[in-house]
């Protein structure tokens, strides 16, 4: 029996004894009770916690973590599918796949194409955003698109198509925008492509601009971040390295306090570096998974961007070697940070709050707090997934990470088969 999307009203539900990660703070004992939003928050420590209520369900969460769900800002494709190819399908399937993994939210993130292909990818996009609300199965939210290009430096494109770059052209973004439903929340940009800046400082009043493949000074950077850009998109990847006397767009970043995106995969960027990062840029740090199709999938030959990508224990890179995006997800790159000695609190924010607030949407997602999304995760002590609440829909895990049953009703269950 497919699951039945019922109301936040009808569904008031009490999550108990969980050890909840409260206000994008720290853990505490507490009971949450929500709907559609959580509605109501108590903690534990000096009171016996809420009152049962008649025709009110509950979840027992005893010795568990619960965190928020998770925000993926940046990601290319999973299970074998890509934003970029331009199908709502496409989408839907990704969206299955990534929320079974605990990833509650996500921008779809198209490559360097022509036009023609992005006009495409984002009508994909606005088709499958206007559908999404109907979905009985369990879903990730698309908040929006991330356009990862066109306007990119040659001499940093890294997985990027050469032929498909060109200097940035706002009529071009506007025109982009207006097919996907206006639903362009993050544009990555060499801001050494961009005369005077023009371009940044238009589109920075539209989205979200991130500077990213490119070879940019700190001088270019830091005017380019005074212009109105606001964020790095995967930093170390894409740009010139930091040097004691050439600090480029990673000092630059650092000076202005804007965000910036890692990719803890264990292969973008060194464990060593990704501490240093941790403590240079505490609280400005979105982690993202940079997937491509090969996420979810065994190794082999896939594409991206219209290219190949061979991918040999999880490695992606194209014909010459060049890394060609990750095969983990949000959730991998939580674990292998807090593996790689970020404080778990810390992770959560990076995956969740901070995200969301790059794009915009910090307001009603990625915290645990009353009037906040119900968007939830409950983690056993090893960070193993075991319950997606979405938008207060409430999926359990049986099995790895393979099947959620929806918690339809105490008499009747629903079952949303995941790849």
């Amino acid at each position: 029996m497919a699951p039945v999307r019922l109301s936040g009203k009808e569904t008031d539900m009490i999550l108990r004894n969980g050890n909840v990660f409260l206000n994008d703070r720290a853990f505490c004992p507490a009971d949450l009770e929500f709907g559609d939003t959580i509605t109501n928050i108590e903690v534990r420590t000096q009171t016996p916690g809420m009152v049962r209520q008649k025709g009110v369900r509950e979840i027992d969460a005893a010795g568990k973590y619960v965190i928020p769900g998770l925000v993926d800002i940046h990601t290319h494709g999973a299970v074998g599918m890509d934003a970029s190819d331009g199908t709502s399908e496409g989408l839907e399937k990704m969206s299955r796949f990534y929320a079974s993994r605990g990833i509650t939210s996500w921008c779809p993130t198209t490559m360097t194409l022509s036009e023609q292909e992005l006009m495409k990818a984002m009508e994909a996009v606005r088709e499958f955003a206007d559908r999404q609300g109907a979905m009985e199965e369990l879903h990730a939210d698309c908040l929006g698109v991330h356009l990862e290009g066109p306007f990119l430096s040659s001499a940093k494109k890294g997985a990027q198509a050469a032929e498909h770059l060109q200097k940035p052209d706002f009529e071009m973004l506007l025109r982009l925008n207006e097919a996907s439903g206006g639903r362009v929340r993050m544009i990555t940009v060499a801001p050494e492509e961009d005369k005077e800046f023009a371009f940044i400082r238009r589109a920075s009043k539209l989205c979200t601009v991130s500077l990213g493949h490119s070879g940019a000074d700190y001088e270019t950077a830091a005017g380019a971040f005074e212009a109105g850009a606001g964020h790095v998109t995967h930093m170390y990847n894409g740009m010139n390295g930091i040097h004691h006397r050439k600090p480029g767009i990673i000092g630059a970043a650092f000076d202005a306090g804007v965000t910036v995106e890692l990719i803890c995969d264990g292969l973008h960027i060194h464990p060593s570096v990704i501490r240093m990062t941790e403590a240079m840029f505490r609280n400005r740090i979105t982690l993202i998974s940079d997937s491509m199709r090969s996420a979810g999938m065994a190794d082999g030959e896939y594409s991206l961007g219209g290219q190949p990508v061979f991918v040999k224990n999880g490695k992606a890179t194209l014909e010459d070697g060049t890394l060609a995006g990750s095969s983990i997800t949000l959730m991998d790159a939580l674990r292998n940070a807090v593996h790689f000695g970020i404080p778990l609190e810390q992770a959560i924010r990076y995956a969740s709050s901070l995200p969301a607030e790059t794009i915009g949407a910090g307001g009603y997602l990625g915290k645990i707090s009353e009037g906040y999304r119900a968007d939830l995760l409950v983690l056993d002590q090893e960070l193993n997934l075991e319950i997606v609440i979405a938008e207060g829909n409430v999926y359990y895990c049986s099995g790895r990470h393979q099947t959620f049953t929806y918690d339809a009703s105490e008499h009747e269950q629903g079952f949303a088969k995941l790849l």
